[in-house]
């Protein structure tokens, strides 16, 4: 049996103490992007559990596009990835 091994870490412990793993983030063939999904990607870039670069390949997403979600997050925090959200948020 071959067991295909994934570059980084299998798991990483966040700031609240709580762990992440590799299981924790979205599947590769996600097309439906809910918050929650958004915020998965995003927590596991920034904890270092997948590179940004690994996480664009993975599911077709532009640089731009996850900095964006990553920067909402930052600025706003989980409930700016919310659809519903947009123009509230992300007005000038």
């Amino acid at each position: 049996m071959y067991v295909k091994r994934e570059r980084g870490p299998v798991s990483v412990k966040l700031p609240d103490g709580s762990m992440m793993t590799r299981s924790d983030l979205p599947e590769p063939t996600t097309t439906r992007w809910v918050a929650s999904r958004k915020a998965a990607v995003v927590k596991g870039v920034a904890s270092g559990l997948i590179s940004s670069k690994d996480a664009c390949e993975l599911y077709g997403l532009s640089d731009e596009e996850l900095s964006s979600w990553a920067k909402a997050v930052e600025k706003h925090g989980l409930k700016a990835l919310k659809a519903t959200r947009l123009q509230e948020y992300r007005q000038p």
